[in-house]
């Protein structure tokens, strides 16, 4: 009841805005807007772009389903390859991310009760060099939190250090959790906590280049421009688009854009055109560099909009009609399935928590 109630309010509140099928100024061959078709993956909770497939994203499903990790090619919504983590027996999967040298980490971070696991699990494994259905044995990294156990969805990998990175979620705000320099296949890698966030965590992504952090929630997010290992807030927010349940983010490959995803079958992966202080450094050095003093440098290009506004409007006065249609479709959704979403939540996770209790942990 509560999810078609949601589902109707949705459909009430309209498209989200800030959605782009394609990036203007980008890449043809860069994704889009995407529905992801396979129906076994109906939790869809984690999504990483890869670094060596072009068009294509890592998913996994939340739990109830096994060791499985599913490259979507963007271009089809079609799962092109399933990996089998051998030796894994997950208990609640939240998170992907793409570390360097082309390693995936895929996070068994979730705990519906809170802080009941004293300890947690990443699994670390190579991106397959050819898309096909294949098995392989994992690293496993036992994780524990300086201050007790908690819930968290959402696990970076920082692309030039390879620092693990995981984010608690509390409707209150969560907290930014370190992992070890050199964490331990053997030993308990102890995460400490770095920073305090304001943002009901679900997922949360590092940029490319590693400048930017954005971290998500069911009806928002921040962004934060990463210096010396902390996160700095910056002052403009990404376009978060409205969701059945917004679970997962990613930027894509290229940097200039954000993928948003959401749980339930044939769920849509979102594109949100980035501008301004969002775009990662190295994308808005290539912007100085390429648009110069000529024509190059007018509005259509991602970086378009000196006030570092964000979105997927076009050039000059489209994309600020974009701009206000987003913020209000945005501001719209938001308000209009906020108390609802709240209910529907809190039944959900007293599901999954008489769910959790009867597997046993």
């Amino acid at each position: 009841m509560f999810a078609g109630a949601l589902a109707a309010l949705l459909l009430i509140a309209g498209p989200s805005a800030g959605v782009s099928a394609a990036a203007p100024g980008a890449d043809p061959g860069e994704p889009g807007t995407f529905r992801i078709e396979d129906e076994r993956i109906t939790e869809s909770s984690g999504l990483a772009a890869s670094r060596i497939h072009p068009g294509v994203f890592w998913t996994h499903n939340d739990s109830e389903d096994g060791p499985y990790v599913y490259a979507v090619d963007s271009s089809t919504g079609r799962t092109v390859a399933t990996v089998t983590l051998a030796g894994v027996d997950p208990r609640d999967v939240e998170a992907i991310s793409t570390g360097p040298d082309g390693t995936l980490y895929l996070g068994d971070i979730g705990d519906n009760f809170g802080g009941r696991w004293p300890e947690v699990w990443v699994y670390r494994f190579k991106e397959p060099e050819k898309l096909r259905d294949t098995t392989v044995t994992p690293t496993r990294y036992t994780v524990r939190y300086e201050d007790g156990p908690r819930d968290a969805e959402s696990l970076m990998v920082h692309p030039e250090t390879g620092r693990m990175y995981i984010v608690s979620k509390k409707q209150e705000g969560g907290a930014l959790y370190e992992g070890p320099a050199e964490p331990s296949t053997s030993g308990i890698n102890t995460f400490r906590r770095i920073a305090d966030l304001s943002d009901w965590a679900t997922d949360a992504a590092f940029s490319p280049d590693g400048s930017r952090l954005v971290v998500r929630g069911y009806f928002g997010g921040s962004a934060y421009r990463w210096r010396d290992g902390r996160p700095e807030k910056l002052g403009t927010r990404p376009g978060v688009p409205v969701q059945r349940q917004g679970e997962s983010v990613t930027f894509t490959a290229d940097g200039r854009a954000l993928m948003f995803g959401s749980e339930g079958l044939r769920s849509t992966v979102t594109r949100v055109e980035l501008r301004g202080e969002l775009l990662p450094d190295s994308v808005a050095d290539e912007e100085k560099s390429g648009n110069g003093d000529g024509d190059g440098g007018g509005g259509g290009g991602p970086s378009s909009g000196a006030d570092g506004r964000n979105g997927a409007g076009g050039s000059g006065d489209a994309g600020g009609a974009s701009d206000m249609v987003r913020d209000g479709g945005l501001l719209l959704g938001g308000f209009a399935v906020a108390a609802l979403a709240a209910v529907w939540l809190g039944a959900r996770r007293a599901f999954r928590r008489d769910r959790g209790g009867a597997q046993g942990g």
